[in-house]
């Protein structure tokens, strides 16, 4: 198995547990951590002996609490759009892995990490987790699937909703509006998952990847939703407000948008 810097994986009898551990960023997604994600991902595609992922952060606050706003601030118009598709690559690569991936989701999964979660196939949350998409509070939208995936989960209405006004929903509510399957304890989440995981691996594992196939068909991504995403996370790198929503970020001020 790979060094990574910035995941932790333990093969426990067939079930690999990935974890993002930047426990010191709240986990936050770096580029070098979605280039970890993705290696990580080609070895469970590639070693027979993987049967299925559960998917956490590091720590009891995060799972991951967004990407890295100091990259972030550095994008452009022309590389906004790069960042954008390369991250819907690696997502997408988990979203049609033909073994189960579950989210373990054990704290804030805000932003890019609420993305991560939806990718997984199955999520799971404790009492303290926190979801939300607050990317339009930096000028910018969801880059990373986040458009695309809070729609097909949580329907149109709702979706357009969290993400225009950036607000979290507590774990009780991701569950009443579909986004996650389970709610836990702290101390029972692991448990959870892995009591749904050892269910699908005990199944064959053909027909297990067939119907991860088949409902990621049902949405049919020739449509272009994510490449629609990813021209318009590209343009909102262009903008001033872009520069003003990342610059009040890290200065911790209030952002003064003039929709330019």
């Amino acid at each position: 198995m790979a060094h990574y810097n910035n995941l932790l994986l333990e093969n426990k009898g067939g079930i690999l547990f990935i974890t993002v551990n930047r426990p010191n960023k709240m986990n936050a997604l770096n580029i070098e951590t979605v280039k970890e994600i993705n290696n990580a991902f080609q070895e469970v595609y590639d070693d027979t002996e993987v049967r299925g992922v559960i998917l956490t952060g590091s720590g009891e606050k995060a799972f991951v609490a967004g990407a890295d706003i100091s990259e972030i601030a550095e994008l452009n118009e022309v590389n906004g759009r790069r960042f954008a598709e390369r991250g819907q690559d690696v997502f997408s690569m988990i979203e049609e892995c033909p073994k189960p991936v579950i989210a373990a989701v054990n704290g804030f999964a805000l932003g890019g990490g609420c993305e991560l979660a939806m990718a997984c196939h199955i999520r799971v949350a404790s009492e303290n987790a926190r979801f939300g998409q607050p990317e339009v509070n930096l000028g910018i939208i969801p880059g990373y699937g986040g458009t695309q995936r809070l729609t097909q989960l949580v329907g149109k209405g709702k979706a357009m909703e969290l993400m225009m006004t950036g607000d979290m929903v507590s774990a009780a509510e991701a569950k009443e509006l579909g986004l996650v399957n389970h709610v836990t304890t702290m101390d029972d989440l692991m448990g959870k998952c892995l009591e749904i995981m050892q269910k699908i691996v005990a199944k064959a594992p053909l027909a297990v990847g067939m119907i991860v196939d088949c409902v990621n068909a049902w949405y049919d991504k020739e449509e272009h939703g994510y490449q629609t995403e990813a021209n318009s996370f590209s343009r909102c790198c262009g903008s001033a407000d872009f520069k003003e929503g990342t610059s009040a970020f890290l200065e911790k001020r209030k952002p003064a948008f003039k929709g330019e």
